[in-house]
C-alpha cells in the first residue's frame, strides 16, 4: 500500500471529521439560542449559558482538528518526498503518542460524566442541573469524536508499522 496516499487519506478524513464536529457545535449554539428565545421555565432558561459554552467548546475542538490536519495534506507530500524513511518514523511516533493520549482521554471523560450525573442527582438547583446535563452531552460528543479519531489513528499507526518493517 502506498503510505503517502494512506497518510493523505487519513488527514482528509480528519478534516472531514472537523467539519462534522463544527456542525455539532453549531447545533449546540442553535439550541442555546432556542433556549434563550423560547425558554419560559427556570430550567429552560438555566440551559442557555451551559449549552452556549458547550457549543463554543465543540466549535473550538473543530477548529483545532481542522487547522491541525488541513496543512498536513500538502505537508505530507513534501516531507515524504524529502525523506520517506524519516516521514514514516515521525508519523509512527506521532500516532503512538496520540494513542497514549487517547487512553487518558477515555478515562477522564467518563469520570466527568459520572461527576455530572452526581451533580444532577444531588443538587436541586436548575442551573447546576443544566450544567450537569450539558456536561454529559458535551463529554458524550467528545467521546464520539475521539473514538472515531482514535480508531482512524490506530489503523493508520498499524499501516505505518507495517511499512516501516518492509
Amino acid at each position: 500500500m502506498d503510505i503517502l496516499k494512506l497518510s493523505i487519506d487519513w488527514a482528509k478524513a480528519e478534516v472531514f471529521s472537523a467539519k462534522i464536529t463544527l456542525l455539532i457545535g453549531m447545533l449546540f449554539l442553535v439550541a442555546a439560542i432556542g433556549f434563550w428565545q423560547l425558554g419560559k421555565t427556570a430550567v429552560a432558561k438555566a440551559f442557555i449559558w451551559p449549552v452556549l459554552v458547550a457549543g463554543i467548546l465543540i466549535t473550538v475542538v473543530s477548529a483545532g482538528l481542522y487547522f491541525t490536519n488541513k496543512p498536513r495534506i500538502t505537508q505530507f507530500k513534501e516531507d515524504y518526498t524529502a525523506n520517506a524513511k524519516a516521514f514514516i518514523q515521525t508519523e509512527t511516533d506521532r500516532t503512538a503518542k496520540s494513542q497514549n493520549d487517547f487512553t487518558i482521554v477515555f478515562k477522564v471523560l467518563p469520570l466527568i460524566i459520572i461527576a455530572a450525573a452526581l451533580l444532577i442527582i444531588f443538587v436541586d438547583i436548575p442551573i447546576w442541573r443544566a450544567i450537569g446535563s450539558t456536561a454529559i452531552a458535551l463529554m458524550t460528543v467528545l467521546m464520539l469524536i475521539d473514538s472515531n479519531t482514535s480508531a482512524r489513528n490506530a489503523a493508520y499507526h498499524r499501516q505505518l508499522l507495517k511499512t516501516a518493517t518492509l
